[in-house]
């Protein structure tokens, strides 16, 4: 799992289809960051999972398992859990205007749980990472010590956007060759540079992610397309890191960035689609 709403929405799900165990989800949870926290931003969203208000105290992660149950409503036959990925320019599956939407573009993720007794109840959650007080922007990866959840309610939210697995597999084939292409530009650009070799640095970037895993019952093929996806974001990233590096000038620097941006719309896609896919597995 690439980020923690994709963990919570998978390992939630299979706990709720009783493929899991409420531990597996908290563990899962866990290797994001030791403690989770989950607060009611507004009043409905508090009345449709039982958390309090208008007391805005903290309630833990097991809270967090019973939010989600209790939003879920009873008797599910399928996953009651989506993800959006949503970035500027690109906020489908969000409603626009409210502060739910911009939290989630901040954030880059949002879960949306929908209610197995009325399809129009749904609320949001959206993460967010916390430090130490002492933590100084120039920090280098520093360690979370804590992950807070907010939920929203989420009126007249549009419905998550379907993507075939299949289709999203064949897109990545070619973002992969792209993706390399442009590394490969890059490493040649930076030739005689004090860098790292641009595909260790890759290869650091994927070993990092691959600690979070998904439920035993996810398909093979939704995570053959999560690992594509992971290799296609690891360029992404390394290359964005090595432009000021192996280009000259600020044109070439816009013309690579241009070229990497459809990337990241394919990636999002994919990873969607494959999340989908392993959610429904679970019923």
């Amino acid at each position: 799992m690439w980020c923690p709403s994709a963990t919570l929405a998978a390992w939630a799900n299979a706990w709720l289809s009783g493929a899991a165990a409420p531990d597996d989800v908290l563990d899962s949870l866990s290797l994001w960051a030791p403690r989770h926290s989950v607060t009611a931003y507004d009043s409905v969203a508090a009345g449709a999972t039982g958390l309090p208000w208008p007391d805005l105290n903290d309630s833990g992660a097991v809270s967090l398992l019973q939010t989600l149950r209790t939003a879920a409503g009873p008797a599910r036959t399928g996953p009651a859990l989506g993800i959006a990925l949503p970035v500027p320019g690109d906020v489908r599956g969000l409603p626009a205007g409210t502060q739910f939407q911009r939290d989630a573009v901040t954030s880059g993720e949002a879960v949306l749980v929908t209610d197995s007794r009325d399809p129009s109840a749904v609320v949001g959650l959206v993460p967010e990472f916390e430090y130490d007080e002492g933590f100084d922007d120039s920090d280098f990866d520093p360690e979370p010590t804590a992950l807070a959840w907010t939920v929203y309610s989420v009126p007249g939210a549009p419905g998550s956007e379907y993507v075939e697995l299949g289709e999203a597999e064949y897109a990545l084939r070619s973002a992969v060759r792209s993706a390399a292409d442009a590394l490969g530009a890059l490493r040649a650009g930076a030739a005689g540079a004090d860098i790292d070799d641009p595909r260790g640095l890759v290869e650091d970037v994927l070993e990092s992610s691959r600690v979070h895993r998904a439920p035993d019952h996810a398909p093979p093929r939704a995570l053959r397309v999560l690992e594509n996806a992971a290799h296609v974001d690891a360029i992404i990233t390394v290359s964005s890191g090595l432009m000021p590096i192996g280009l000259q000038t600020s044109s070439e620097v816009q013309i690579a960035s241009d070229a990497l941006r459809p990337l990241g719309q394919v990636v999002r896609r994919a990873r969607v689609a494959a999340l989908s896919a392993i959610l429904y597995s679970a019923w």
